[in-house]
């Protein structure tokens, strides 16, 4: 098994912890979903050791990286990757969380994964349950950084089906799935912080 690493990790763990150190609750289970290499689940379960982190992933390269950062770093609470398709809530491997964290994945990712995000986040989580988002967002009155732009146009380039994601489509499909914007954290890099709260 290889633990995988990303640049991109070192640089937003530590502003990600911040907010999550003000939303997530002080015990229970944290479902991560798209946990990508694991260097954020194995960060935040080490910065958080209250809660019980549970990293997940559909990709088999993802789940050994997972793995092999657990297997030589994780914690007692950084629990073993589950493999976990977020476009398909109805075969999702886990019955419940106390709240859910996806970073990074909605603008490299189909649409229908976010549909999905939503509807396992409708079905999980409890009244007043954290859903947090982390990542690129356009927004309407909300100049587009030229940075952001570029990026767009090299996801789609790369796939039709990936793209930055209007904050306001999110809102709406959350809205849709009882889940209620709470907070929004402008984040650096032109990233943001969205956190999302159960009715």
């Amino acid at each position: 098994m290889t633990a995988l690493s990303s640049p991109a990790t070192a640089r937003n763990r530590d502003v990600i912890l911040d907010v999550l150190r003000t939303e997530l609750p002080e015990t229970g289970t944290i479902l991560e979903i798209a946990s990508g290499a694991g260097e954020h689940a194995l960060h935040m379960a080490r910065h958080l050791p209250g809660v019980t982190w549970r990293p997940s992933d559909p990709d088999p390269s993802a789940l050994a990286s997972i793995a092999a950062w657990r297997e030589a770093e994780g914690p007692a609470n950084l629990l073993a990757p589950v493999r976990l398709d977020a476009a398909d809530p109805d075969q999702w491997p886990v019955t419940e969380a106390d709240a859910m964290v996806c970073i990074n994945m909605i603008h490299i990712s189909p649409w229908a994964a976010t549909q999905g995000l939503m509807a396992g986040a409708e079905a999980l989580l409890p009244s007043g349950g954290l859903l947090y988002l982390y990542g690129p967002y356009l927004e309407d009155g909300v100049e587009t950084a030229p940075s952001n732009l570029a990026f767009d146009a090299s996801l789609r380039s790369r796939d039709p089906a990936w793209g930055i994601r209007r904050r306001e489509d999110i809102e709406a499909l959350a809205a849709a799935h009882g889940l209620t914007l709470s907070r929004r954290v402008a984040m650096p890099a032109n990233n943001l912080s969205l956190c999302f709260r159960r009715g």
